[in-house]
């Protein structure tokens, strides 16, 4: 960091300091400050009044300012903050509050106290949430499309417009500093640093002389380490995106965070990631030493509670309260919180409370409109008796929060594992052998009519042969109303995800939002697409779950509902992607299974070896 620009700096902010302070606030010897004090004045950048003991920064020294002046400030707030959970299913990490005010608007303010208001922060996750900081305090927000899938290099990638040939603050909505340590000139680039004794999994740092970074190695022990913010000189941008736009455009970077590319400038070891690339020349970073207590980067909730304590009892989260409610503890006997593999309806994280493990199920966005709480906790009540389910503390028929005790060492059944998919049917036919009733359908017709209302006409915007599928669609309809097949209670989504194998041998099969009364191959049905079976194993699998060979009835129904459940699925997709939700290629796939099996009965009916009478 350049001596002479950091000493104008601290003469600009403070004219009436005494040479012992400056030489504190540069982190100099008492006697390097002074020899470096009267080389400023030799050249004419300060000059010192020594009756009234005060430093003038002169015209030569602001110029000097002028050119390490800050730009500008980006915040990185595109993540999901999976360890905070389920304060992040409401909040992003960056809005969560400590000791009252929210860690961005926190660094906001701070960047504001020192002169910085040009402010973009780069969003993602719950990006709406962000939009008052725009009136607030009149920030920018830039959208990175891929932060569900890729680590932060993707969202600095994105950002980057917003270096080049700027002064910038690089920042994490999650940070938290004691002291503002932001100003409006920076005298190179740096990285906020503190030291860690014993062995830490942090980014640890060895610095020359000078205090530039000369190298760094993930974990270390005794070690100053990368901690909280950094800043981003236009001469470091410069070196420093090339080298990034290569990362982020080479396959296998998807998960790196932005600091593996300063890493590998840094260290020399490019070629690992970019084999065969010329070397990029290593920009120069210091190592911004800060006190003890000064930065904050909370890592999980338990170290959030750990430093304010109104996180320990009183979180003000919908869901920590009801766990306090339901199982009669304070909301600091909830431990080891961790996020579980967000389902396409759910989010559901696990908990731990007196020893024993649990899981709490909050009800994802939007999914109002697409389940009854009120029936499947009648559902949940009603086979209760049969030992197949989850074993549930409580269930709200009317939110959807559902708390149920979790098993441990238990396994999803493998859909290629056709042992386990054998018990899965098996564990089908007890059900729909119970002859237990409920007093709702799962109606077909009726819900792909009102996931078609859902859609608003979008569905025909996506496929360009939507009509002819959907004519295809109701033609498999009137087929299954004139056939007027038995209803049983039936599951609906019978994914192998939710067969749970426990490590008693026994089997179980939760999630039940969608049951209902229907005809029985609906299920055999859904588990068929929801495995991505091709024909010869969804034969497979009708012919476990039946016990022998399908009759030709047995198989047209089977194909029928495979068709008209991915139809079905196919049009709830698209509604969730219509409220901000994506599934990959699951749209397609669904598709695919209502076009290829609609046309397997044609087939069917054409070769004259289906007995039935009535024409599709």
């Amino acid at each position: 960091m350049d001596r002479y620009k950091l000493l104008c700096r601290n003469i600009y902010e403070n004219h009436s300091l005494t040479q012992r302070e400056l030489a504190a606030a540069m982190k100099l010897s008492l006697g390097t400050c002074n020899h470096l004090v009267r080389e400023c004045q030799e050249k004419e950048l300060i000059s010192f009044d020594a009756s009234q003991g005060t430093y003038t920064l002169l015209k030569k020294g602001q110029k000097l300012l002028d050119s390490c002046r800050v730009d500008g400030a980006v915040i990185l707030a595109a993540g999901f903050g999976s360890r905070f959970v389920p304060l992040t299913f409401e909040t992003p990490k960056g809005l969560l509050e400590v000791f009252g005010e929210r860690m961005i608007e926190r660094q906001i303010r701070q960047l504001h106290e020192a002169g910085i208001t040009d402010i973009t922060i780069a969003v993602g996750y719950l990006k709406e949430k962000f939009e008052y900081l725009i009136d607030k305090y009149q920030v920018k927000l830039l959208y990175n499309p891929e932060y569900s899938s890729k680590n932060t290099i993707s969202t600095v990638y994105h950002a980057r417009d917003c270096f080049k040939g700027r002064n910038v603050y690089l920042l994490s909505s999650d940070n938290w500093l004691r002291e503002n340590m932001y100003h409006a000139y920076e005298c190179g680039a740096w990285y906020s640093s503190v030291y860690m004794e014993g062995k830490t999994s942090e980014w640890c740092m060895d610095f020359n002389k000078k205090g530039r970074i000369t190298r760094v190695q993930v974990g270390g022990a005794d070690s100053w380490v990368m901690y909280g913010p950094a800043y981003f000189s236009r001469e470091f941008s410069d070196l420093f995106f090339p080298a990034l736009e290569a990362y982020y455009h080479t396959p296998g970077t998807e998960q790196m965070y932005w600091e593996q590319v300063l890493l590998d400038l840094i260290n020399g070891t490019v070629h690992e990631h970019l084999p065969g690339r010329p070397d990029f020349p290593a920009p120069e970073m210091d190592g911004n030493m800060q006190p003890d207590g000064q930065v904050y980067e909370f890592e999980n909730l338990e170290e959030l509670r750990g430093f304010d304590s109104r996180y320990r009892d009183h979180s003000n989260n919908e869901a920590m309260e009801l766990i306090s409610r339901v199982l009669a503890v304070p909301e600091s006997e909830i431990r080891e919180i961790s996020c579980l593999k967000t389902g396409m309806t759910n989010k559901s994280f696990l908990f731990k409370v007196h020893g024993n493990h649990y899981i709490c199920r909050i009800p994802g966005p939007g999914t109002g409109l697409l389940i009854n709480r009120k029936q499947e906790k009648n559902v949940y009540d009603t086979v209760q008796g049969l030992g197949i389910t989850d074993r549930v503390l409580y269930m709200d028929g009317e939110s959807g929060y559902k708390i149920s005790e979790y098993y441990e060492g238990a396994h999803v059944a493998d859909p290629k594992n056709w042992d386990e998919v054998s018990r899965c049917m098996e564990l089908l036919r007890k059900l729909h052998g119970s002859y237990i009733r409920v007093g709702h359908t799962f109606d077909i017709r009726e819900r792909i009519g009102f996931y078609e209302s859902l859609c608003a006409g979008y569905e025909r915007e996506l496929f360009e042969d939507y009509p002819e599928i959907r004519s295809h669609a109701e033609e498999l309809l009137n087929l299954l109303d004139r056939l007027n097949r038995p209803k049983v209670l039936s599951h609906i989504d019978s994914v192998c995800d939710n067969f749970l194998f426990l490590p008693d041998g026994s089997l179980r099969l939760i999630d039940w939002e969608y049951a209902g009364m229907c005809d029985p191959l609906i299920d055999v049905s859904m588990c068929a697409i929801y495995s991505y079976y091709n024909e010869a194993e969804a034969d497979t699998l009708l012919h476990i779950y039946l016990g022998r060979e399908a009759q030709t009835e047995e198989r047209k129904v089977f194909w029928a509902y495979m068709a008209l459940s991915g139809f079905l699925w196919a049009l709830w997709a698209i509604y969730k992607s219509s409220v901000g939700e994506e599934f990959g290629d699951y749209t397609i796939r669904m598709y695919r299974y209502a076009k290829t099996y609609y046309k397997k009965i044609r087939e069917m009916e054409n070769s004259g070896k289906s007995p039935l009478e009535t024409e599709i």
